[in-house]
């Protein structure tokens, strides 16, 4: 037996290596950084906790969801390996804990999320710690061609230079042939350490049916009473969620619905209640999944269509990981294409918003720096908070903005230990220095401020040394430290700010992103219509070529080929009603203390039509748009056909 067969059978109780997992931990152990590219449910968690045993310092691990992280802690947890991850459902307490146990090496797996390193306090304390390898979970969110990009995630390779890691893994179920070599050229991965295997699963029966809206229950219903055990119902929007669960629960089925609106406890309550099987059936967005390893689903069924066929591919790959036969399906129309496609047109900036960005860091330069505060900016701009962190890290790659670092606005402390104590603990200078920061500290009752400005003129004390040293103290439980409002500071490079073309450049960017997105859509409705094997098509789709031609256990290879339609024919919005919304819309922006946002004109056309589509974007929610009457009035309509609505009437 093998020390990494040993190792493998002494914490994880298994006998065997699954397919690319002991090349993928030999790689690593050999100091070669890989990709590892699996189907959902392959094992590929089990890569980095094998090799992280292994390896003399800690592994980090960059995961993007937090059930994701307590599921994989509680694996770890259970299999004897001391793991731990910093988040926000941590008491202050429970965090110092972690962060000790790190520093003295007990703990040797530590998960985060992505945004933790915008946080200078946990920057400052992983600086300080010896890490033997960076992790990225779900890695395509680095790849600005995935389905799930992430623009935080682009900077993962520089936080890697900066932290000194030596050895780096990605992995991901869903990578196209491009975003696998993205994600390779981001971390310098050569081409014989990326690990892929086979995308096929012979155990996964995939069939789409063309279904009416109104027969979706009855359909949702036939499928469901065709399997006994566990099994996943998914929609597009919330409210969908609560109804069909509703439904199957009116019909003696034991189903709970599952959304994102839900508060944590709820929806942990859900999760755990369905991994123990005691509900079977949970009616879910795709808020519910990433980080749900239970091996005996029976079933998967999109109620409505998914995302993208990376979503599908995602979701489906939940069923039958105990690799007993189990079924897909997809209740298939088009009614709810316009709601997907919109989804992708709310996240577009139009131009006016990208200018007001460009304007505001124009105004707001000081001293070469800039600083941001996201929400604020996102409300001022009326771009939504996503496709804003996507422009600051495209005006990054422009060369425009260069990220400093990242500080809370606000500190604030109170203290566990008196504070003439704790200043006798230490000696000379550092006793010196802590007694200036309280001194100079703005007290309200029990908390305190400390007054970084006054430390800074008085005593020449830069901001870092104070954070550090009240981080410390907090480490060593003398004081309770609380931070808000963090702040991203940039150095901003005029001369390519005042490029001329650079307004122009950005807003291509996103409509490339834009078309990119409904292409991918387009794609997908094409893929469930196709007369080819759907399995056959999935796997070439995700670069593997060895998958059969025809599967034989997929809905077209059982000459089941659907065409898709419209389940009713929907009323035509008449002109008039058009410029009653157009005119409403008008009347309440010119009458509103936020106004119509950043258009000097008036309304803009990309306004109107967001209005009468009834999307989500920041100017409706401070303006109180959505309690108009005409909000949403061409929801069920295509955004191109609103589009051409809209200017036929302003034209």
């Amino acid at each position: 037996m093998s020390t990494l067969q040993h190792s493998l059978k002494t914490y994880f109780g298994f006998d065997d290596f699954r397919a690319g997992q002991e090349q993928t931990i030999s790689q690593l152990l050999n100091g070669d950084s890989s990709l590892a590219i699996f189907p959902t449910g392959a094992g590929k968690s089990l890569c980095y906790q094998l090799a992280a045993i292994n390896l003399p310092q800690l592994t980090l691990v960059v995961s993007p969801l937090l059930a994701l992280m307590k599921d994989q802690l509680a694996f770890l947890h259970a299999n004897g390996i001391s793991a731990a991850s910093i988040d926000s459902t941590l008491s202050f307490e429970q965090s110092q804990k972690i962060i000790r146990d790190v520093r003295s090496g007990q703990i040797k797996i530590l998960m985060v999320s992505v945004e933790r390193f915008k946080n200078e306090r946990f920057r400052q304390f992983i600086e300080s710690v010896d890490i033997s390898m960076l992790v990225v979970d779900e890695a395509h969110c680095i790849s600005e061609w995935g389905h799930n990009f992430r623009p935080d995630y682009l900077k993962l390779p520089r936080y890697r230079q900066e932290l000194n890691i030596p050895l780096v893994l990605l992995l991901t179920a869903t990578a196209t042939k491009q975003v696998k070599q993205d994600m390779a050229y981001k971390f310098a991965i050569a081409n014989e350490h990326i690990v892929q295997t086979g995308f096929y699963r012979k155990n996964l029966d995939l069939s789409v049916l063309a279904v009416a809206e109104q027969q979706k229950n009855q359909a949702l219903l036939s499928a469901i009473k065709q399997h006994n055990g566990s099994g996943i119902v998914y929609v597009t929007l919330q409210q969908s969620a609560e109804k069909v669960a509703a439904f199957l629960q009116q019909q003696g089925l034991l189903a709970e619905a599952y959304h994102a609106g839900f508060k944590d406890e709820v929806r942990q309550k859900i999760q755990q209640d369905f991994m123990q099987g005691t509900i079977p059936i949970v009616v879910a967005t795709i808020a519910f999944g990433m980080g749900i390893d239970k091996a005996d689903i029976r079933f998967v069924i999109h109620y409505d269509l998914p995302k993208s066929i990376e979503n599908f591919s995602q979701e489906i790959g939940r069923a039958g990981r105990d690799s007993q036969q189990s079924s897909c399906y997809t209740l298939a129309n088009l009614d709810g294409i316009h709601t997907v496609e919109n989804f992708v047109y709310a996240d577009t900036p139009e131009k006016s918003s990208i200018s007001f960005v460009l304007n505001s860091i124009r105004q707001e330069l000081q001293n070469g720096q800039w600083e941001l505060q996201l929400l604020a900016l996102s409300n001022a701009s009326n771009i939504k908070q996503l496709p804003l962190k996507t422009l600051l890290v495209q005006l990054e790659l422009l060369g425009v903005l260069s990220a400093k670092f990242s500080y809370f606005a606000d500190f604030k402390f109170k203290f566990l230990t008196p504070k003439e104590q704790i200043i006798g603990s230490f000696d000379g200078e550092r006793a010196e220095f802590l007694q200036h920061i309280f001194q100079s500290a703005k007290m309200k009752k029990v908390w305190g401020e400390p007054d970084f400005e006054l430390m800074q003129t008085r005593f020449q004390a830069p901001r870092k040394r104070i954070v550090s040293a009240l981080e410390y103290l907090a480490e060593q439980q003398h004081i309770v430290l609380e931070t808000k409002k963090a702040t991203e500071v940039f150095s901003v490079n005029r001369q390519a700010l005042e490029s001329t073309d650079l307004v122009e450049q950005l807003f291509n960017y996103f409509l490339e992103k834009e078309q990119a997105e409904i292409a991918r859509i387009t794609r997908l409705v094409d893929f469930f219509q196709s007369d080819k094997c759907l399995t056959k098509q999935l796997s070439s789709y995700f670069d593997d070529q060895y998958a059969p031609e025809y599967c034989g256990h997929c809905s077209v290879c059982r000459q089941q080929v659907v065409k898709l339609s419209y389940s009713t024919h929907q009323q035509t919005i008449s002109t008039e009603t058009i410029v009653l919304a157009i005119k409403q819309l008008q009347q309440h922006f010119s009458t509103s203390k936020v106004g119509a946002g950043q258009h000097s004109d008036g309304v803009s056309i990309e306004t109107i039509c967001r209005f009468l589509s009834g999307m989500s974007v920041p100017i409706f929610t401070r303006a109180k748009v959505r309690k108009l009457s005409y909000f949403g009035v061409c929801q069920h309509m295509r955004y191109s056909e609103i589009k051409k609505l809209v200017n036929s009437q302003l034209a």
